[in-house]
């Protein structure tokens, strides 16, 4: 691997040496330098220490590192730091689904500490982050306000070592007496969050209590933990964002990250990331021995880290540190600890940082100014450029009037972009736009209306703008670690458009766009509703339902039963209307249900029950017979793109929705079904609304095929979801589909299932598999050979999938795991990547 070592000389000498005085952190460290060698800060050595600050041992009665903390252990010593130090203030930035206090700590001088002084600080650096805020401003500003470094943890509550080290940062921040601490708190104060998901600490699980994986939802922000995060980070912009995690793997990784890299993300946090931070710590690292990669599987791509997120919406070096979560307690805390302590003392040394920082927000108002996107480019050892972002100018983004049914997913919208400082007008005028390109349309001169949402590229904020209201990503070359497109438009399903023509219109800031509850109505006449989670264990259903639960009790406010396949099989469905089954594993589910599950579900259906099913769980309804649809697994690698879709306006699925959306695809089945049980597909091959944002090879499969089935079986109905309309609970068009499935009214002629065909079909479909929680490697026949030999190494469960002569796809079994969890996968992901020109697709779910 590539290895960048540029960095300032003062920093390298100043950490060198540190690193040299330090105690070893791991057997077989190097030895320590000679005197001559030595300079006078190290925050590794021994400490100077005020004892009025008190130790973990006083407080909780153990040393940081000697088990995992519980997190009433970590919120009780954080205050009492708090309490102890005039250089610590502590609050609680907002709450947990089951109520956990989400508390942090900011450490610095006495001056800035104060909530005064922290209020203006964070009005000042809002000011620098205002492109029309003067020079002469800006100025003072950088001059007499200190940068802001975050530091957090445990954003996946079974990684836990991020909370232990955070907090021994933070007593030795408020208790050292030594130049270490005068090197980070001269110029900056530090922002110390040890736990960002308190619930899942508790639960020792990945996700929160609603089974959401929290590092997916920055931009989303549906999350009350994430969103009040982001909210504080408003109040506190940072110009340093540290997410410690732990994975699978047995050693540490730090940036710099792997490609790709999202085209629109400035360079100076680029800079920081590559060129002053990760040196930092590869010296550091280096010198003790301590095992790392740098450059491997993690990306800086999708919106939804805490590491993308900074870096795009704050301008900031957004860092994911991660650690083998194998490790005894004592080895996780001490690697985590020394990964922060070196960041921050590179921080520290960066006496620019405000202005550099400053400087990239003009330079980003300048280049929306003209129509200037930033192009895509390799940053560590990557692929070539297979997919360069256009060369046409983007100056303006529109949001245009909605129609019936679609304004509050636009006004949802509109303050996502406004809660992360973007400004937002309305025409006070219609304004002629030469040049208008409407999502996924052909440009045209255009004349938009009064009211029509506009959004100058011209302002601070150009790459979150970007980020945010893209057509497309323009995903560099097929790698992908996680989904590779989220713009909020075709997400939320709302009209819009851009143009790259120089205009000057008359509008008005818009102050605030709440959301319209459009649900009260619809209370009196709910249906009685259950969802059956089919699995405990596997990581799509656990997340696919706990979107759901979410989207119920949040969005929708409906009531509804939780149910297993027991409570099917002994009667439970006999009080219900309607019921959901999200994705999960039709097949363990029909093994779940049993004989007696299995006939009650299907008897209850025929005496005119609804059962709606989403994305792999729906082949449980081919499994039953209560369908005449097909399922077939994917030959394309599409790994989670926004393909638009079609509506059948007859169908009462569309009410609200209009004549088209946009499906989130995820390697899902491809489903075919007598064309009048198909409310919603595809778009025929040719069909000028054929459109994917997003990596899509192979798509051509999907061309005329089911997006829903909708069709009656006996007194009953089906309604089959091939991918999950309600992905993250951020997917708000396809959304409205899933609403109109359990609220709406029944079609007048859905297509009657013939039952004997469908039980046919039913024997057909036990071999199909949902793909959506394997790796993916696909890759040109002649490497397909080597493919096989590396995951016979790891004796991996494969299903091979052929394209014909273009490509053969390896779907690799990771048994419900991440993989950040997995112990092999990424190691088996990274030596694919290096087969370079015969690599067709790579995805880790």
């Amino acid at each position: 691997m590539a290895r960048r070592t540029s960095c300032t000389a003062a920093l390298l000498t100043s950490l060198a040496t540190a690193v040299a005085l330090a105690a070893p952190l791991a057997p077989g460290a190097a030895a320590p330098p000679s005197r001559a060698e030595r300079a006078p800060c190290d925050p590794f050595r021994s400490p100077i220490i005020d004892p009025d600050v008190p130790t973990s041992q006083e407080v909780i009665g153990l040393e940081l590192g000697d088990r995992d903390v519980t997190t009433r252990e970590s919120d009780t010593y954080l205050r009492a730091v708090a309490d102890a130090s005039p250089r610590v203030v502590d609050g609680v930035l907002g709450r947990s689904w089951e109520g956990r206090p989400l508390r942090y700590a900011v450490v610095g001088k006495a001056k800035w500490v104060r909530p005064s002084a922290l209020r203006t600080i964070g009005r000042d650096l809002n000011k620098l982050r205002d492109a029309d805020t003067s020079p002469a401003a800006a100025r003072r500003i950088v001059k007499r306000t200190p940068a802001v470094l975050w530091v957090a943890g445990n954003v996946h509550g079974g990684e836990e070592s991020g909370t232990d080290a955070t907090l021994r940062v933070l007593y030795e921040l408020a208790a050292r007496r030594d130049c270490t601490t005068r090197t980070v708190l001269d110029r900056a104060i530090v922002v110390v969050l040890p736990t960002q998901n308190p619930d899942g600490r508790e639960a020792d699980t990945r996700r929160n209590a609603y089974g959401f994986d929290l590092n997916r939802d920055w931009f989303a922000r549906t999350q009350r933990e994430t969103d009040s995060k982001v909210e504080k980070l408003r109040e506190l912009p940072p110009q340093l964002f540290i997410d410690s995690h732990e994975m699978g793997r047995e050693t540490y990784f730090f940036p710099p990250n792997a490609d790709p890299v999202y085209h629109d993300i400035g360079e100076t946090p680029l800079h920081w990331i590559y060129e002053v931070y990760g040196p930092a710590m590869q010296d550091v690292f280096d010198r003790f021995s301590i095992p790392y990669f740098n450059g491997d599987v993690y990306d800086l791509f999708y919106m939804g880290y805490g590491d993308t997120v900074p870096a795009t919406g704050f301008n900031a070096a957004g860092m994911t540190y991660e650690k083998a979560n194998g490790d005894p307690a004592e080895r996780r805390v001490q690697e985590q600890y020394t990964a922060i302590w070196t960041t921050l003392m590179a921080a520290g040394e960066r006496h620019s940082m405000l202005r550099e920082w400053r400087a990239e927000h003009v330079k980003a108002a300048q280049q929306g100014r003209r129509g200037q996107l930033e192009p895509n480019q390799l940053y560590w050892e990557g692929e070539d450029i297979d997919n360069p972002v256009p060369r046409r100018k983007v100056r303006h983004y529109f949001l245009t009037p909605p129609g019936a049914g679609k304004q509050d997913e636009q006004a949802r919208l509109v303050e996502r972009l406004r809660s992360m400082d973007v400004d937002v007008y309305r025409l006070a005028k219609p304004l002629r736009v030469p040049g208008y390109r409407p999502y996924g349309r052909a440009a045209r001169t255009q004349t938009l209306p009064k009211g029509t949402y506009w959004i100058p590229m011209a302002q601070g904020q150009k790459h979150w703008v970007q980020a945010m209201l893209n057509e497309d990503t323009y995903v560099p070359f097929p790698y992908f670690y996680d989904v590779t497109a989220f713009s909020g438009p075709l997400l939320n399903n709302v009209p819009g458009g851009y143009t790259g023509a120089t205009l000057e219109p008359r509008a008005r800031l818009v102050r605030s766009q709440p959301p319209v509850d459009r649900q009260q109505q619809r209370r009196a006449a709910a249906p009685r509703l259950g969802v059956w989670q089919v699995s405990e264990e596997d990581t799509s259903a656990i997340e696919s339902a706990g979107w759901l639960r979410w989207w119920l009790d949040r969005r929708q406010q409906l009531l509804y039963s939780d149910l297993t396949a027991a409570d099917i099989g002994s009667g439970a469905l006999d009080g219900l209307d309607v019921l959901v089954v999200p994705n999960g594993d039709a097949e363990e589910a029909y093994e779940a249900l049993g004989d007696a599950g299995r006939q009650a579900l299907t008897d209850w259906v025929d005496a005119g029950g609804t059962l709606v099913t989403l994305r792999g769980a729906s082949l449980l309804a081919s499994r039953l017979g209560l369908t005449t649809a097909t399922a077939a697994e994917p030959t394309s690698d599409v790994p989670g793109s926004l393909i638009r879709v079609e509506l059948d306006a007859r169908s009462p699925l569309s009410r609200g929705v209009g004549r088209t959306a946009y499906a989130m695809y995820e390697y899902d089945l491809v489903w075919n079904a007598p064309a009048d049980a198909v409310p919603v597909r595809y778009p025929m091959a040719g069909d000028p609304d054929w459109f994917v944002s997003g990596f899509a090879q192979g798509e051509e499969e999907l061309h005329g095929t089911a997006a829903v089935v909708d069709q009656q079986y006996g007194d009953g109905r089906v309604v089959l979801f091939g991918s999950d309309p309600n992905f993250r609970a951020f997917t708000d068009g396809t959304a409205a589909i899933l609403e109109n499935a359990l609220l709406g009214p029944e079609p007048s002629s859905t297509a009657v299932v013939a039952q004997r065909r469908a039980e046919r079909l039913a024997e057909r479909s036990e071999a199909v598999q949902q793909a959506d929680d394997r790796m993916v490697l696909t890759v040109r026949p002649e490497a397909a050979d080597e493919v096989r030999a590396l995951l016979a190494e790891h004796d991996a469960d494969v299903d091979v999938v052929r394209d014909g002569r273009r490509s053969v796809g390896f779907r690799v079994d990771l048994r419900g795991m991440t993989a950040d969890d997995h112990p092999w996968a990424v190691t088996v992901a990274q030596d694919v990547a290096e087969l370079g020109e015969d690599v067709v697709a790579l995805r880790l779910p």
